[in-house]
């Protein structure tokens, strides 16, 4: 078997100097003593200005603020965190101890330029909004007018007219929800989904939501329980935002549960947070696709054979609304035995 080369110290800094990304080491006592090329053409700078000086110092050079504003003068731990500095420039930095035989002897600080992928992905969130917006119009008016034949504003159906009818309504009807679900999903990835905060009883948010849902429970008989395991405090919680997170987990919930099966959904005190439970007896999650099911469009495979309605975007918009009240969402599954979704909003 053959020995592996070892790279001599000459390699390895032709390697550090041509690597694509930018690259800034710093000693123990956080001075700069190492700046590849792509970090000087990054922050335009020269290696005879800034080696040798604390990320203290840089507090005084500009654009090099931002990455003391962002790392602190003992320059802390981050990961993947964005920092724009203009329009045309937006980084992605990432810190981390440099160790030897568990000694840290410094810090390296990683810089990759993202400015052209989040130019691209407002020009995708631009064309999603306006093409959204032009499609929602002409559909609401479509499901107006084919609700007056339905209601027979127009003369009376036949039967067959009727049955095509209601089919281009409920087609239409779900062409609407997708064209919001996007809309939802442009405000959420942008930031401008402000949030209309209010004390809220969630005890009673549940039972609007259950109210509201009260007849599909009825038609496929299933067996809801309902418990409040505690005396519950009030929350501080945008209502519309999060009765819609309870209605998408009830709704997979009911869909993804056979006739006959059982919907428990409990409130408690956790940890000074107040923690909402919803246990099915459905489908599951296979275990193989469980790390995706947050994700924006996924659906998991055995959800699709079941039922071909949904987009995969209700989960992905709830995870993004628990998370912006400063609150948490996971979920225990067992394919074929059920899932149990749970979230929690601090007191």
């Amino acid at each position: 078997m053959k020995s592996q080369r070892q790279f001599n110290r000459e390699e390895v800094f032709a390697i550090f100097e041509n690597f694509s990304d930018g690259l800034m080491v710093f000693d123990e006592s956080n001075k700069l003593s190492l700046i590849n090329s792509a970090a000087q053409d990054i922050f335009g700078v020269e290696v005879k200005d800034v080696l040798g000086k604390t990320i203290e110092d840089f507090a005084d050079i500009i654009p090099l603020n931002n990455l003391f504003y962002l790392l602190g003068k003992d320059i802390k731990n981050v990961f993947r965190k964005e920092l724009e500095i203009a329009e045309d420039l937006i980084l992605e930095i990432s810190s981390s101890p440099i160790l030897v035989q568990g000694k840290k002897i410094g810090t390296l600080v990683i810089v990759r330029n993202i400015t052209r992928e989040r130019r691209v992905e407002r020009m995708k969130t631009e064309f999603v909004t306006i093409s959204a917006h032009q499609l929602r119009t002409p559909l609401s008016a479509i499901q107006w007018t084919l609700e007056r034949l339905l209601k027979g504003k127009a003369g009376k159906l036949t039967e067959e007219q009727k049955s095509l009818v209601e089919r281009a309504f409920e087609d239409n009807k779900r062409m609407v929800a997708l064209i919001n679900d996007l809309l939802n999903l442009v405000k959420i990835e942008e930031g401008r989904d402000i949030y209309n905060l209010a004390p809220v009883k969630l005890e009673q948010l549940v039972q609007s939501v259950l109210e509201y849902y009260n007849k599909d429970i009825k038609e496929k008989q299933i067996k809801l329980e309902f418990q409040v395991l505690d005396r519950l405090p009030e929350v501080k919680a945008d209502p519309e935002k999060i009765k819609f997170v309870i209605e998408n987990l009830l709704d997979n919930a009911i869909r993804y549960t056979s006739a006959g099966g059982i919907v428990r959904i409990s409130l408690k005190l956790k940890n000074k947070a107040v923690e909402f439970s919803i246990q099915d007896t459905g489908i599951g999650i296979p275990k193989e696709q469980q790390e995706n099911i947050f994700n924006k469009f996924f659906r998991a495979s055995n959800a699709v054979k079941r039922q071909t309605e949904g987009n995969g975007t209700g989960l992905f918009i709830a995870k993004n609304i628990v998370e912006a009240h400063k609150g948490r969402i996971w979920f225990e599954t067992k394919e074929g035995q059920g899932t149990t979704f749970y979230f929690t909003l601090p007191i």
